[in-house]
């Protein structure tokens, strides 16, 4: 059956409406990866590029001495596996935190769940502030104690409540099946809810992973030993004190800092891809369930 004129009148202007808004979405979102990835590129560039100043996209010359002289430099290995050891040790220590704790929200017959949800949701706007915080570290003995950077920075409200609005996705009849067959909640939470949880723990994992990997004030404030300073923290001090220099080519401290963020940030860059999938999905979940 055809459309009469007023049928494909409208259809012809819901149709353009609708090219248009794509045409606004594509235009936004190029700009914004624009944003984003050519302050990438300009430090990848002048990591590389001695003659490189102001805005530069295309490197002039192509000069690897600054990835050299971080590689060479002993004194960066010990921090590098300071970094390596807080983002595994606090990521795995975050998730199990996280997990059992979303996974106790979700317990609608237990007693006081809103209330703790509630309290969980407080922490988010409102905290002690930097000097009971860090006074509470100090009466706890945790200075110069790993722990003192782990434990604040691989739990968060955000997180725990990222991971319960996953859990509560879940079909409750899968725990009510598991109860029947003599399955005690912890084996519930252990063989159910955990493997059918991959997209949620790739998401918060992450996000546990990327802060610990780039966290900074949390060594400056309790780590005083220089045997357990961080990867960036040392570098930022070398390249203040000017430790990378003394070679027989000159260096700008630009190309070096921009050599260091590199450094930084290439790991990450190099898992993503592999956890793309499931981040993306865990986050579009945690963000539409509630």
């Amino acid at each position: 059956m055809g459309l009469n004129s007023k049928e494909r009148f409208s259809f012809a202007k819901g149709y353009r409406g609708r090219t248009l808004f794509l045409m606004f979405d594509f235009a936004l979102l190029g700009a914004l990866m624009c944003m984003m990835v050519l302050p990438l590129i300009k430090v990848l560039v002048d990591s590389v590029d001695p003659t490189s100043y102001g805005v530069r996209l295309i490197p002039r010359v192509v000069d690897f001495s600054a990835y050299e002289m971080i590689v060479r430099n002993s004194t960066l290995y010990q921090p590098f596996l300071v970094s390596i050891y807080t983002t595994v040790v606090g990521t795995i220590f975050g998730l199990l935190v996280t997990t059992m704790g979303a996974y106790v929200l979700i317990q609608k017959d237990m007693p006081g769940h809103r209330l703790m949800g509630k309290l969980v949701l407080a922490t988010m706007l409102f905290n002690g502030g930097l000097i009971p915080t860090y006074l509470t570290i100090k009466n706890l003995g945790l200075m110069n104690n790993m722990l003192a950077v782990i434990v604040p920075c691989s739990v968060g409200a955000y997180n725990t409540i990222l991971m319960k609005s996953f859990f509560a996705s879940i079909p409750g009849e899968l725990f009510d099946s598991a109860a029947i067959d003599g399955c005690s909640p912890f084996g519930a939470f252990w063989r159910i809810m955990l493997p059918l949880s991959k997209p949620a723990l790739a998401s918060v994992g992450l996000f546990i992973a990327v802060g610990l990997w780039n966290e900074y004030m949390h060594f400056i404030l309790y780590i005083t030993d220089p045997e357990w300073q961080s990867f960036q923290v040392k570098v930022r001090s070398l390249i203040l004190e000017d430790g990378l220099s003394g070679t027989s080519i000159t260096l700008s401290q630009e190309m070096l800092k921009s050599a260091t963020v590199v450094v930084v940030v290439v790991p990450f860059l190099l898992i993503y891809p592999f956890v793309q999938k499931y981040f993306t999905k865990g986050v579009t979940l945690g963000a539409v369930k509630g």
